[in-house]
């Protein structure tokens, strides 16, 4: 299977579980990579037959930005269910990273993969 990836896509949101986490905004960074069959859009070169990567990550920052998660691991979730039922994305994998969020580790979070099959 092919795969179309964002890497590196910082995202602002509220999240976490302690007060002061509550009160600031905090920069998420996802990885996804993401699998489609990337023969017709090859063939095509029409844009209509990709999976717009530019649309993927549009959607993940409006949602994200107007999340209110506690742990990213709900958030991974979220956003892993979004991308395959509105993309219609078979497969997925996901890393979400909370940069500095513990002293002396450039960051923390989950990688998580999940396919249609499991969704529906």
């Amino acid at each position: 299977m092919d795969k179309v990836f964002i890497e590196g896509l910082e995202i602002e949101a509220l999240i976490g579980i302690y007060d002061w986490e509550r009160r600031i905004r905090q920069t998420l960074r996802f990885d996804l990579e993401m699998g489609f069959d990337n023969r017709k859009p090859a063939a095509s070169d029409a844009i209509a037959d990709t999976l717009d990567y530019k649309a993927v990550s549009k959607r993940l920052v409006d949602f994200v930005g107007q999340s209110d998660f506690g742990l990213v691991e709900t958030l991974a979730e979220r956003c892993a269910a979004l991308v395959i039922a509105e993309f219609g994305v078979p497969w997925l994998r996901l890393k979400l990273s909370k940069p500095g969020a513990v002293r002396g580790a450039q960051a923390v979070g989950v990688v998580i993969e999940r396919s249609a099959r499991e969704e529906s």
